[in-house]
């Protein structure tokens, strides 16, 4: 949990309770569907770059890399926004997810 940002963290250490419940309700979304773990995770970084939100997007980016999926596939991903979302939100999320690929 150390990449994990500081004020996520510290929720998490003031609020137990409501870590585990999210954490429980999280597994039970992710076991509620047919979808696998690696549509499920690129999933979830397509919407977190349709909602713009950068420190998501970062954290999907290095979940799906720690998961196995391709500098490649997460760059399609990105690119697959540009006609919904726009030129300037894809370029936005493209520099999120490069923040991430620089690291390994």
């Amino acid at each position: 949990m150390s990449d994990l940002p500081k004020p996520y963290k510290q929720i998490r250490e003031e609020f137990p309770q409501v870590a585990e419940a999210y954490d429980a309700l999280g597994n039970a979304i992710h076991q509620a569907g047919p979808l696998d773990d690696k549509t499920r995770q690129l999933v979830k970084l397509a919407l977190s770059v349709g909602a713009g939100l950068e420190g998501a997007t970062h954290a999907h980016a290095r979940r799906s890399l720690e998961m196995g999926i391709t500098p490649e596939e997460i760059k399609h991903v990105i690119l697959l926004a540009m006609t919904t979302l726009g030129f300037p939100a894809t370029v936005s999320a493209y520099t999120w997810i490069h923040d991430e690929l620089e690291k390994k």
